[in-house]
């Protein structure tokens, strides 16, 4: 099985105020059955790679119907 690893960075960026454009993101990739980390910068999640692939889908979905203006995905395959 192939896994990835998925770096997502949704805009506008508020220091210590993610607003629900990021926490819808949060929120979807939770849905889709990962375990999402949100970091300072970026929210960072694994899974097998149809799966994280299905859950970008739906975070993308999610992130611009609650007003973000841009989302920058980094996916990598881990093995």
């Amino acid at each position: 099985m192939t896994n990835a690893r998925v770096e997502v960075f949704v805009e506008p960026f508020r220091e210590n105020d993610p607003g629900p454009h990021v926490t819808a993101s949060v929120g979807a990739l939770r849905d889709a059955g990962l375990a999402p980390e949100m970091g300072p910068f970026a929210t960072v999640a694994e899974g097998p790679l149809d799966q994280v692939i299905e859950a970008v889908a739906d975070m993308l979905r999610a992130s611009f119907d609650s007003d973000a203006e841009a989302i920058q995905v980094r996916i990598e395959r881990t093995g």
